[in-house]
């Protein structure tokens, strides 16, 4: 334990001393909820090694160090591939120049903001923005100079500045992560709001450590009036009402206030904490309360007195439909011409080793639920079907789907191409026909869509697809309620672009292996 953890910790020690109705108003400055005063007194704050900020500022400094390590690596290589080893003195001193020229794009575009570090693609699009500012600045620069820049130097330069700036966040926030994961580099956080939506809150949290919030306090209302210094909820400390914030938060060095959809904290009252925070340099975070809806389809509207949270439909342009469909069914069809040695080779083995079709064919549930026949290559026994109701005690699934480990009824050949998802390979033919899409919800039986709430008949909204959010977050070892809700992301958020994404990270999680059997 460091230090200031050891400080924080004799703090709260003293203050869980007193009586609980007296044990947070040591710290607190007014009987106003959340009335900024003039000048902070928080316990702590100023310049302490663990104060507010410390991880940004570690994880900031070694990016700006790797990216100006870039701007030499770029700046030298395109000089020697352009000019070889005699450039003449103006290109000296422009690739002297670019290095300082790349950070200062990149600040200015906002790639070193610390709310986008380590958990917005933000700082991937701002790199983008600095190579693009980068070259109007250069071509701007030798228009008014009246000089001709070389313009293989800038193809090569801009290109290598681009990927390198984006390795280097890869990089980083591969680093960051990892510390993240052995409880290191994160932001000590007051949990504040109803009791219910804070508990909530608080579990999203905790399963989400790359977001980089330390849960610490809650100021919890709704509460039995019962409650005292050992209360907690989901194993976090309660340290008062929402009115007790600002104390909470002097107490632990709280680096986020984290405020869960509250209707007591709304208006003036989280605007008066808005300030309040401000003074401390401590960042404000609120839930909207909104389940699983991304980042694009959030927007601010501004009106006179308030600004509106817009909040898009999905993406269900007839356009972007168009695209997604095209998009498959050209991907699809390049697929099976380039896999065709590959399918004829499974084939060839599957028809060797056990006696029955090389393919399994059946009814699936598809989009508005209409039923289609999917194809996979057979990995069960010929009876595999009528033996099902005998295993059905024995599942490994999530009590809609049925799944286990080690079922008897692969076969030898099904367990490896099971292994690696070649058995869907065929499912090429169905997102060829249009019955199926490349990325989408996993392709439900009418058995299981028989047992769907409500809720779940949402998945119906899309066409299933070959994998999804599903096949790279842990396929099998998935619960039901986890399927569901990725499931459900995925209609509420899809685009063309996310598509992409997906595609590129079921290649990893294929190679693992992880969850399939």
């Amino acid at each position: 334990m460091s230090v200031h953890d050891r400080e924080i910790a004799a703090r709260r020690h003293r203050v869980r001393r007193t009586a609980p109705v007296e044990r947070l108003t040591v710290a607190r400055q007014t009987d106003v909820p959340f009335a900024p005063s003039l000048g902070s007194t928080s316990l702590g704050r100023a310049g302490g090694s663990g104060g507010a900020g410390t991880w940004a500022r570690r994880y900031l400094t070694r990016v700006v160090a790797l990216d100006f390590a870039v701007g030499v690596v770029c700046a030298v290589v395109a000089t020697l591939l352009r000019f070889g080893e005699g450039p003449s003195d103006s290109y000296r001193l422009l690739s002297l120049c670019i290095p300082f020229a790349w950070v200062l794009a990149l600040a200015m575009t906002n790639a070193y903001e610390r709310r986008f570090l380590g958990v917005s693609g933000e700082e991937y699009r701002a790199v983008g923005r600095a190579a693009v500012g980068l070259l109007a600045v250069l071509a701007i620069s030798a228009f008014l100079a009246n000089v001709l820049l070389a313009r293989l130097y800038i193809l090569i330069l801009l290109p290598m500045l681009l990927v390198g700036g984006l390795a280097v966040r890869k990089y980083m926030r591969g680093w960051l992560l990892a510390r993240r994961a052995e409880g290191d580099l994160m932001q000590r956080t007051i949990v504040i709001g109803r009791a219910d939506a804070v508990a909530s809150l608080l579990r999203s949290i905790v399963s989400e450590p790359a977001q980089g919030l330390k849960p610490v306090a809650v100021c919890a209302s709704g509460l039995d009036a019962d409650w005292d210094a050992t209360t907690a909820l989901e194993g976090v400390p309660v340290m008062g009402t929402p009115r007790d914030a600002l104390a909470a938060a002097d107490l632990y060095d709280a680096e986020v206030v984290a405020v869960a959809s509250h209707p007591d904290l709304a208006g003036k009252s989280l605007r008066r904490l808005a300030w309040a925070l401000e003074e401390r340099g401590i960042e404000l975070i609120v839930s909207p309360g909104l389940l699983d809806v991304a980042g694009p389809r959030l927007s601010i509207r501004p009106s006179t007195n308030l600004s509106l949270l817009h909040i898009e439909r999905p993406a269900a342009a007839r356009r972007s439909q168009i695209l997604k469909q095209v998009m498959d069914r050209s991907i699809a069809g390049v697929l099976l011409l380039m896999m065709s040695p590959l399918l004829i080779g499974i084939a060839v083995a599957i028809k060797v080793t056990d006696p029955g079709p090389v393919f399994f064919r059946q009814k699936r549930v598809g989009v508005k639920g209409q039923l289609f026949p999917i194809y996979k290559f057979r990995t069960m026994v010929v009876d595999a079907e009528k033996r099902l109701a005998d295993l059905a005690k024995k599942s490994d699934g999530n009590g809609v789907l049925f799944k286990m480990q080690d079922d008897p009824r692969v076969t030898r050949v099904g367990k490896i191409l099971r292994r690696y998802s070649l058995d869907e390979l065929p499912q090429l033919i169905n997102v060829l026909f249009g019955d199926m899409s490349l990325v989408g919800p996993r392709p439900p039986l009418p058995r299981e869509v028989e047992q769907y709430e409500p809720d779940a008949l949402r998945r119906l909204h899309v066409r299933p697809g070959m994998t999804g959010l599903w096949q790279v977050s842990g396929r099998s070892d998935l619960s039901w309620e986890e399927s569901l809700r990725l499931d459900l992301r995925y209609v509420d958020n899809w685009s063309p672009m996310g598509d992409l994404h997906i595609l590129i990270r079921t290649f990893s999680a294929v190679v693992r292996g992880s969850g399939a059997y």
